[in-house]
């Protein structure tokens, strides 16, 4: 079992990298999945949307259809130079920041703080979800809109942590979450689930601070 679990994992990574190359350079998940209309469907008209971890910008192209403004941040400066290349707007502002160390006081206040995919990537997620909360400039509106990866996608994903095999979805992941589990660790930081659904094996919470 072992042996076909590991391979198991490998497949899904290689063919995960191969899927990109056949389809252009972008993941089908995003026509698939279609993330981006939920964040649009949660974000009010002439709101000011912080995008953290915003990779290329394919986000917050779409979400600056919707709202007022959207500042986009990554760490990665390649990252940055393509989504000011190819998602670039009038009323979006990239940034190459660390999001750890970044001062969070923007020219216009935030209603709206996305993290899609990006919380399990940290090591220290409370103590980065409470600097948001006392240091970002905040408008009338005080919400989070999240997206993270389960462990409850599927039993394997589960059958392998229990055998003590690789079961995250990326390397550099520090938690694929289980839904009581990711709602805590939000409480402790002082955030309050509003609304909450699993769409392929991902939780998408709506979220306001206590």
């Amino acid at each position: 079992m072992r042996p076909l679990l590991m391979l198991h994992s490998a497949c899904y990574t290689w063919i995960s990298r191969f899927a990109i190359v056949v389809n252009g350079g972008i993941h089908p998940k995003h026509s698939i999945i279609d993330y981006e209309k939920w964040f649009c469907d949660n974000i009010k008209t002439g709101w000011c949307v912080l995008d953290i971890g915003c990779n290329i910008g394919l986000l917050a192209k779409r979400i600056s259809q919707c709202a007022g403004f959207v500042y986009g941040i990554d760490i990665k400066q390649d990252l940055i130079d393509e989504a000011q290349q190819q998602n670039s707007s009038d009323n979006i502002k990239y940034i190459c920041a660390d999001a750890n160390s970044f001062n969070w006081k923007s020219d216009r206040p935030i209603d709206c703080v996305i993290l899609s995919n990006v919380l399990e990537h940290i090591a220290d997620r409370t103590g980065l979800l409470k600097k948001l909360i006392t240091q970002v400039n905040w408008g009338a509106n005080k919400k989070f809109l999240i997206r993270v990866p389960t462990i409850q996608r599927d039993w394997i994903a589960v059958y392998k942590k229990n055998l003590g095999l690789s079961y995250m979805l990326d390397k550099t992941h520090y938690i694929e979450y289980a839904s009581d589990e990711f709602v805590g660790e939000l409480e402790l930081a002082g955030i309050k689930v509003e609304k909450m659904e699993i769409r392929f094996g991902e939780i998408y919470a709506v979220c306001s601070v206590l």
